[in-house]
């Protein structure tokens, strides 16, 4: 069994969500003939729905999955849409929405009077994050920059050039963040002014800083309002990148590397030709595919056998190394329910 419920952003509607959880439970349940095993796993869910701690924070959708042995549950930050699915395996595909697109960055609050990275995620408050050796500013790092003018003789003093001196302090922050951000693959948002931001653009080796930053001095900007703008950066992030694989799949498939028909794609990942392929995570496909050939038998019926193609597809094209991205219908290519791009013309 698989249940996909909205949550409540707010205490009060926590038992609204714990009623339309439990009513999509006994919708589940009833899709289930074997009358031990439903009674085994309802034994679980009201174990679940007792349990008031648990519901008192949900994020955006819970997601639950049971069988007869355990009972998983996840708290998800994306909004997803109200699903119960009971069958032979788990559905998976809307999860993936929350890899494709997590809402999750680190903001470097950067200017000389002061600095700090505060982690940003989609349903927690912002945090900062502490960083060993990041300098707590410009002046304390460098110390008091020299006099500029003119010396004895009327030679000139070796003024310490303002710019020097930031680009001496954009790596020294840059080298302290390497230890926290290398590896970790989450988009790094700079909040800063000019000639500060430009120079650090110049300066830092991390590869996840997002071309659009947050404008100003942030030192003026509480947290919570750094968190605000980052999501706003996020969302166009995320609409480019979109944007992108939607123009490269058109152009794949001019060149005969572009599949939206889900019969032609299962027998793609059955074998392992797919290089990036686009989901429809609010769309069901009710059938089977053929675990050698790749063949797709689509039915309406309502067996236990019967799963997701969609989702079957998905899992193969997982498993063969594919990228998969998770998008909402409105966003897949001419209307379809799966687009993949092939890693060689078919």
């Amino acid at each position: 069994m698989s249940i996909y419920t909205p949550t409540a952003d707010t205490v009060r509607d926590h038992d609204r969500v714990q009623r339309e959880f439990a009513g999509q439970v006994r919708s589940a349940l009833a899709q289930i003939e074997d009358s031990d095993e439903r009674a085994t796993i309802e034994q679980s869910f009201e174990a679940l729905t007792e349990w008031s701690e648990f519901w008192r924070y949900q994020s955006r959708t819970l997601v639950v999955h049971a069988t007869t042995e355990r009972i998983r549950s996840y708290r998800l930050p994306n909004r997803l849409t109200a699903v119960t699915f009971a069958g032979d395996r788990f559905y998976l595909k809307p999860m993936l929405r929350t890899t494709s697109f997590p809402q999750t960055a680190f903001v470097l609050a950067l200017a000389e009077g002061g600095v700090r990275l505060v982690d940003v995620s989609a349903d927690q408050p912002p945090a900062e994050v502490s960083v060993p050796g990041l300098p707590t500013d410009l002046e304390s790092e460098l110390g008091k920059p020299e006099r500029s003018g003119y010396g004895p003789g009327g030679r000139p003093h070796n003024p310490d050039s303002r710019m020097t001196r930031i680009r001496q302090f954009t790596r020294i922050v840059d080298q302290a963040l390497r230890t926290t951000l290398i590896g970790r693959g989450i988009p790094l948002i700079l909040a800063a002014a000019d000639p500060i931001a430009s120079i650090y653009r110049g300066t830092t080796t991390y590869p996840g800083l997002l071309p659009q930053g947050i404008e100003g001095n942030p030192q003026a900007l509480s947290d919570g309002a750094l968190a605000d703008a980052a999501r706003t950066v996020l969302d166009n992030h995320y609409r480019d990148q979109l944007f992108d694989l939607r123009r490269l799949f058109d152009e794949r498939k001019s060149q005969g590397r572009g599949l939206t028909d889900v019969a032609d794609v299962a027998k793609a990942a059955t074998y392992g030709a797919i290089s990036t392929v686009m989901v429809d995570i609010e769309s069901i496909v009710p059938g089977t595919v053929d675990p050698g050939t790749g063949d797709v038998h689509f039915t309406d019926s309502d067996d236990a056998q019967v799963y997701g193609v969609v989702d079957e597809i998905t899992r193969r094209a997982l498993l063969s190394g594919a990228t998969v991205t998770a998008v909402r219908s409105e966003d897949m290519p001419d209307g379809a329910q799966i687009a993949a791009i092939l890693r060689y013309k078919s």
